[in-house]
């Protein structure tokens, strides 16, 4: 398998690389490689220049506003948005609602609101996890019940990511109470204004406000709002877990920030010297670097496979993916608190004095939290545990 890129390839590649570095805001790129949080407004501006440019849901049907792009073009384009610290398209309007829409709703839902998503004129989230149904989801409780031409939805659900920014909010609801408990849900789009509904945010191990609890009292949503057929929700469900995981491996990211670490490496003080002096933490670097390499290439081997007309079956490969490159994402972060050593403490438990560390080194308060809110990466799009299980399956026949 001849795994370079063609020149074709290389001009697409260079063409995604000049537009992300000039078009998209430097500021808010800066706080995408500090690990800081982005605002509502960073993320709609950044969305909206790419999908001026066309870019924002490439891989949706042309009719949609995607692009008709190989499987490396998406590799290559996913790959230059992390290594130029631009922010993905929402993932929940671009990744997971808009793919089950296009694919299982109406013509009437698709052009009410599959160009608002690409837009993020609207903002999506997922009423998926619920205090008692995470991993075995299909254990979900959240009722629908019909009344004439609404539904009344009672529940919860929780880790409810952004929903504090949502206008909309997709869910799975169970429908039939005697069913088989996959064969009982429904997927309904629920408008997040609709009275009954109370999001309460949870603060996450860094303190950040970025997942929420969301309650559901007798909320009244209209029939029309069922994508598909109802009791046939766990199957898109299936469909969207799938889109979920596309590109988990985040290559890129990992390579932006181990660029990252080498910069400041040479700029952090440590001794008579700096911190890239040290050859232990040289050769932690290079580990990193050499088994992230090694990831690249079977991405590029699961994204050649993805291209053939033979292909039509999820690679159990992209299990190898999620779990190694959670796996590295979670190690570039922890080097990046080795390098800030004892300034990676939040600024009021340094002490007096105790941050006299020369100009352009404020990126150190982003070190613990980066670090601490990574460790949802081995556990979001399927645990890695979840994930040794598929490859015991599909790739060891065990």
């Amino acid at each position: 398998m001849d795994l370079r890129f063609t020149d074709e390839e290389i001009a697409f590649r260079d063409e995604v690389r000049t537009f992300c570095r000039t078009e998209i805001p430097a500021e808010i790129r800066r706080k995408v490689s500090e690990g800081r949080s982005l605002t509502k407004d960073d993320y709609v501006t950044s969305q909206r220049i790419l999908n001026a440019k066309g870019w924002a849901v490439p891989h949706w049907p042309q009719e949609w506003g995607g692009r008709d792009w190989t499987p490396i073009q998406r590799y290559i384009y996913t790959e230059e948005l992390f290594q130029a610290a631009v922010p993905l398209p929402q993932q929940f309007n671009c990744y997971m609602f808009g793919p089950v829409l296009a694919t299982f709703g109406r013509q009437d839902q698709k052009e009410r609101f599959l160009p608002r998503a690409a837009n993020l004129d609207d903002w999506w989230c997922q009423g998926f996890s619920e205090p008692g149904a995470g991993s075995d989801l299909a254990s979900l409780k959240t009722k629908a019940v019909r009344d004439g031409d609404h539904y009344v939805v009672d529940g919860q659900k929780t880790w409810t990511t952004l929903g504090q920014h949502a206008d909309w909010i997709f869910c799975l609801v169970r429908t039939d109470f005697e069913a088989k408990k996959q064969r009982g849900i429904s997927f309904l789009l629920i408008d997040m204004k609709t009275p009954g509904i109370t999001v309460r945010p949870i603060l996450t191990l860094e303190g950040r406000h970025e997942v929420n609890e969301v309650f559901f009292d007798s909320v009244r949503v209209p029939v029309e709002n069922l994508v598909g057929e109802e009791n046939r929700g766990w199957d898109y469900a299936k469909f969207l877990l799938a889109n979920e995981r596309t590109g988990i491996a985040r290559i890129g990211l990992t390579k932006e920030r181990i660029a990252r670490i080498k910069r400041l490496a040479r700029e952090m003080p440590a001794g008579s010297g700096t911190m890239w002096d040290d050859p232990a933490f040289r050769t932690r670097v290079a580990e990193v670097e050499i088994e992230l390499k090694a990831l690249e290439i079977t991405q590029m081997r699961v994204a050649a496979k993805q291209g053939r007309a033979d292909s039509v079956e999820p690679d159990p490969a992209s299990s190898l993916l999620k779990i190694r490159g959670s796996q590295l994402q979670q190690a570039a972060t922890e080097l990046l608190v080795e390098l800030a050593g004892p300034f990676a403490l939040a600024a009021p438990a340094r002490g007096a004095g105790a941050n006299n560390l020369p100009g352009g080194f404020d990126w150190v308060d982003a070190a613990a939290p980066s670090y601490f809110n990574n460790r949802k990466v081995s556990i979001y799009g399927g645990s890695n545990e979840i994930q040794h299980n598929v490859i015991a399956k599909g790739i060891l026949g065990l």
